[in-house]
Formats: structure tokens, C-alpha cells, sequence
């Protein structure tokens, strides 16, 4: 087996790309390929479940404890040939001052060879003490070799490797060439999601062809085997209960999704059922509705076009129908979406106006109360764990909405409330993970259960 983490000295060195291409490599040499991302992500895992051709797994220290994400890690990488985990930030970056959430902390809790991603422009000799200074911060910490990336050509990948050979100790497993055509478009979001690029996986096998070609595939490999087997999973516990259909919507508008999350539904006795809203005339048969983030500001001409399902969604919502929506989702269930200067008619159902802000409004990790008005209380006690990341605020809304949250650490909403209730409807701009006792999917198919008996 092989296992390790990719991370960087910063953000934005281009460890998604490289991420990226080493899982594509590894698969098409016929390997098993479990990936997984640290932190809250949904755009990156993306990319990474298209490269492997396996659903990519969150691993984040905010809404998991320790003991949680070491059995994650082993349950899905237990059948895997290789496991390769993507950093967030820098090695050493956290929000704390020990570190004790930052990608050097994630890799000792899994025992995790490092490969370090340099971005490697306008350097030269000060690459070493760079790279030095990374191996002595803690020397708990294995950084197995670097990949140099954004090189300005031939000479300059000569210069970079004799420093890096005559004052270190670690290899040079790879030097990727500055390549705008091979990276991946960043939007004002992050990288452009895989579910909405068109030629998702043409791009994907470019990236995996130029990392073959500048990459030691097989040296990689060969600095991160281990003998040490990871323990087989239990199998996940399911309900006899009745199914609940929910409806989820899956599209170029809406595909922020946790796999781990989609799984707990189905677990709880929930058949999904996808549904696309920009080209479907109407929803399937369903019992409850999942709407979750995605870039609905991108496609509201074409949401709003399509003025069937606009109005079935109002319409069920008012006849009663449970729908859980998240970030996108909420902004979906608006009166109306504004964004560079025009405004379109969105489904109508929560009384409120969505405005597209130049800068992030609300963007990292939340702490939120549940309150009173919460139609299905999580009950992972009376705190909540979660992240969020919008650029949108409402405005206009009706002053005799309930509130489902009020935020102790974040924005949400207002800066002091999240969760728009209204009927059956829970709609907020924080998005939940399944994970840390949060078992929303559970509440959410017992409410849709419940509704339906009634």
C-alpha cells in the first residue's frame, strides 16, 4: 500500500492540480485510488473523485474528533492500493497557535509521508533553507521529497534541483513547467467545479499526461509504501424503516455535496432521487427535497427560465413538502437573485431578495445554537459544528421569519442568525457535515417521515 499527504508552503501553489494528476496516473496504471481532502471543500473532492473514479473523502478537524477521522480514513482507504489525502492552506497553517488543526497535525494523527508542492517561481538558492526550515519545524512531521511546480523552463528546474541536492536530503520527485493550459479555472468561489466543466475529464487527462511526463510517478510510490495494513471497515448500519424518496438536485447549479452525507440519507432509509433544475419540467415523486450549494448566480437566467419547476417547487413547499436547503439552495427558495446589474425571478417560496456581494459575506467555519423553531433538531447537543463560504446577502426579508440558528462564531444571515424556517422548509447559509454527532440526515429523513404520515 501507499499513503500519503500532498500539502504546499501556501496556499494556491497548485496542489489541487498535482493532486489531481497523480491520482489520474495512479488509476490509469490500473491502482486502487482513495482520495481525500482536508477541510471544508466541495469543488476540489470534485475533481479529485473524477481523476480516481472514487467518491473523495472530507477529513476535517472542526466537525470531527480525531478518533473519527482516523476510522474514516481506514474505512475507505482500507481496500485501496493507494491513499492520498490533499492539504488545505500551508503544511503548517491553523487556526490555532500549536497547529493542532493544520495539515502537519492530520498528517501524524494518520502517520502520513509528506510530498511538499513548491510553487517554485522567482526562486532559486533560497529554495533550500525554504525546504530546510519545513523539515526542522517538526521533525515528527516526514517530508518524503517535493515536487517543484510554475518553473520558468529547463534552466531554471537545473538550478532548483542542484541547490535542493547539494544542501538537502530530499528528492526532487517532480518539476512541472509553467503551464496555463494544464491548471484548473478558479472562479470567485475556487476552482471551477468538475460537475459543471464540460470537458472536465479531457482536462483531467491533460493534467494527468503532463504530471506523467514531469513527475516520478514510480518514485512517489516507492517513498510512500508501508507495509502497515489499514483495518477493514464494519458494515454501516441501515434502517428497516419505509423509504422516503428525497429529491436532491444535482446540476451544473447546484453539486456541493458530501458523499459521506448522500450516503447517511440512503442509510437512514432514503432513496435519492436527482433532479435537475435548469433543464427538468417538473419533479420526480418525492417526499422531501435536498437542495444544496452550487453557483445558481452563474445560471440564474436559465433557473429562471424554466418557470414550471419554479412554481411546482413553491407550490409543493406550500402544500407542506420538507425541503432541506443549504447556501445555493437558500438562494434557489428566494424571491428573486441579483448579480452584476440584472435580477432574475427565483422560486419565490422564503420572502426574501438574494444580492451577489464583490467580496465574501460569510466564509469559513461557523459555531451555531440551535433554537426552539428548528423543525428537526440535529441533537448533537445544542452546538452545531458547520462551515459556510457566500458571497450573497438577503435583503427585504419579511421581519416575522423564524430563525432555526443563532450564530456564535461566523455570519450566516445577519451576523447573528441562519436557518430560515418556513412551513416545512429549513433553509440556511450554512452547510452541515454529517460527522461529530451531527446526524442531520437521520433528522431530516425522520422528519420527512413523519410529515408524510401526517
Amino acid at each position: 500500500m501507499h499513503r500519503f499527504l500532498v500539502s504546499a508552503a501556501h496556499k494556491s501553489s497548485g496542489k489541487t492540480t498535482l493532486s489531481v494528476g497523480i491520482a489520474a496516473a495512479l488509476a490509469r496504471r490500473g491502482l486502487t485510488v482513495q482520495t481525500y481532502k482536508k477541510g471544508p471543500d466541495y469543488i476540489d473532492p470534485l475533481w479529485l473523485a473524477a481523476a480516481s473514479g472514487r467518491p473523495c473523502r472530507n477529513l476535517d478537524f472542526h466537525v470531527s474528533p480525531r478518533e473519527e477521522i482516523a476510522a474514516a480514513f481506514e474505512r475507505h482507504g482500507a481496500a485501496a492500493d493507494v491513499c492520498l489525502v490533499e492539504g488545505n492552506k500551508g503544511l503548517y497553517d491553523g487556526l490555532d497557535l500549536h497547529g493542532s488543526n493544520s495539515n502537519a497535525a492530520l498528517a501524524k494523527l494518520l502517520g502520513l509521508p509528506v510530498v511538499l508542492v513548491l510553487d517554485a517561481r522567482g526562486m532559486t538558492r533560497g529554495v533550500a533553507p525554504l525546504i530546510l526550515g519545513y523539515q526542522a519545524f517538526d521533525r515528527e512531521v516526514r517530508v518524503r521529497g517535493v515536487i517543484l511546480n510554475r518553473l520558468g523552463g529547463s534552466r531554471h528546474e537545473s538550478k532548483l534541483r542542484a541547490v535542493i541536492e547539494h544542501y538537502t536530503d530530499v528528492p526532487v520527485l517532480g518539476a512541472l513547467h509553467e503551464d496555463a493550459a494544464v491548471g484548473i479555472t478558479e472562479r470567485h468561489l475556487g476552482l471551477m467545479p468538475a460537475n459543471e466543466a464540460e470537458a472536465a475529464a479531457a482536462r483531467i487527462a491533460a493534467i494527468a499526461a503532463a504530471v506523467e511526463r514531469q513527475v516520478d510517478v514510480a518514485h512517489v510510490l516507492e517513498r510512500t509504501r508501508t507495509d502497515e495494513a489499514l483495518a477493514a471497515p464494519a458494515p454501516r448500519a441501515r434502517t428497516t424503516t419505509g423509504t422516503i424518496r428525497i429529491g436532491v438536485a444535482r446540476d451544473r447549479a447546484f453539486g456541493f455535496y458530501y458523499a459521506g452525507d448522500l450516503e447517511a440519507l440512503e442509510a437512514a432509509g432514503a432513496k435519492l432521487a436527482f433532479f435537475d433544475t435548469l433543464q427538468d419540467a417538473s419533479l420526480p415523486e418525492v417526499d422531501a427535497l435536498f437542495i444544496g450549494g452550487g453557483f445558481p448566480e452563474c445560471f440564474a437566467a436559465e433557473l429562471e427560465a424554466n418557470a414550471g419547476l419554479r412554481t411546482e417547487i413553491r407550490d409543493r413547499i406550500g402544500a407542506g413538502l420538507p425541503v432541506y436547503a443549504e447556501c445555493g439552495g437558500l438562494m434557489y427558495l428566494a424571491r428573486s437573485l441579483s448579480w452584476r446589474g440584472r435580477s432574475h425571478a427565483m422560486v419565490g417560496a422564503i420572502p426574501a431578495d438574494v444580492v451577489m456581494r464583490d467580496r465574501p459575506t460569510g466564509r469559513g467555519y461557523v459555531v451555531l445554537g440551535q433554537t426552539a423553531a428548528h423543525p428537526w433538531h440535529v441533537g448533537a447537543g445544542n452546538e452545531l459544528r458547520a462551515h459556510e463560504f457566500h458571497y450573497s446577502t438577503l435583503e427585504n426579508a419579511d421581519p416575522a421569519l423564524a430563525y432555526a440558528y443563532r450564530v456564535k462564531r461566523g455570519h450566516g444571515i445577519d451576523g447573528e442568525r441562519d436557518g430560515i424556517v418556513l412551513k416545512n422548509v429549513l433553509a440556511s447559509y450554512t452547510h452541515l457535515r454529517a460527522a461529530g454527532g451531527c446526524d442531520w440526515p437521520g433528522r431530516f429523513v425522520a422528519f420527512a417521515r413523519q410529515c408524510r404520515a401526517s
